[in-house]
C-alpha cells in the first residue's frame, strides 16, 4: 500500500468521523456539548483539508500513484 493510498484511507475515515460528530450535533440538547461537537468537527475539517492538499503533493511528486 502506497503512502498516498494510506493518506486517502485516513481521509475517508476522518470524513466518517466528521459525519458522526455532525449527526450527534444535530440531536444534542446540551449547548456546551453542541459547542464541543462543532469545534471538533471544524478541527477535523481542517485536518481533512490539510491531508487532501498533501495527497495532491504526493501525486505530483509520484505521478505513478495518482488514482490509487
Amino acid at each position: 500500500m502506497t503512502v498516498a493510498s494510506q493518506v486517502k484511507q485516513t481521509i475517508a475515515s476522518l470524513k466518517g468521523t466528521k459525519a458522526t460528530l455532525d449527526a450527534f450535533y444535530h440531536v444534542e440538547q446540551n449547548e456546551e456539548s453542541r459547542q464541543l461537537l462543532e469545534n471538533s468537527s471544524q478541527q477535523i475539517s481542517q485536518v481533512i483539508d490539510s491531508l487532501e492538499n498533501r495527497v495532491k503533493v504526493l501525486e505530483y511528486e509520484e505521478p505513478q500513484y495518482k488514482g490509487f
